[in-house]
């Protein structure tokens, strides 16, 4: 997964509605997000900028945070990831996703939890289980694994 706070992003959606005064802009209704090898779909995408620094309406607002919600689905290269609501903070590229049923796949490797937090910059990512309801699981496929 990446998301980085360097390059551009390209977001589609049925409806926007720019809120200056707070820093705030919200896509709604089938939403699209781009940039460069990673794609995002959510039902509604809320991103938050630095007052004073640009606008969204512009396309030269400082953004500080993605927040995501309604069925979030995630492509980036060869990974998926899929949950109910996510978050993105670009100052310490951190990624969130939460929901009844995370789940994580590399071709047929598949990981399966409630919440998945990925550090962008270390490539760490951190898989959590369901509380009471469930364990982490992980399905791995040793004919996916690359031979030297």
């Amino acid at each position: 997964m990446k998301f980085t706070s360097d390059q551009p992003i390209a977001i589609e959606s049925d409806r926007l509605e720019v809120r200056e005064k707070d820093g705030v802009a919200v896509f709604t209704g089938a939403v699209s997000v781009n940039q460069g090898t990673t794609t995002m779909r959510a039902g509604q995408l809320t991103v938050y900028y630095a007052k004073g620094e640009g606008s969204v309406a512009t396309g030269s607002a400082a953004i500080r945070r993605l927040e995501m919600s309604g069925k979030v689905v995630i492509n980036s290269e060869t990974q998926t990831a899929t949950g109910d609501a996510g978050s993105f903070d670009m100052p310490s590229e951190t990624f969130v996703l939460t929901g009844k049923r995370v789940v994580l796949s590399e071709g047929d490797n598949v990981a399966v939890g409630c919440k998945l937090t990925v550090q962008m910059n270390s490539g760490k990512a951190d898989l959590q289980s369901c509380g009471n309801s469930g364990r982490v699981q992980i399905m791995l496929n040793p004919k996916t694994a690359k031979s030297n």
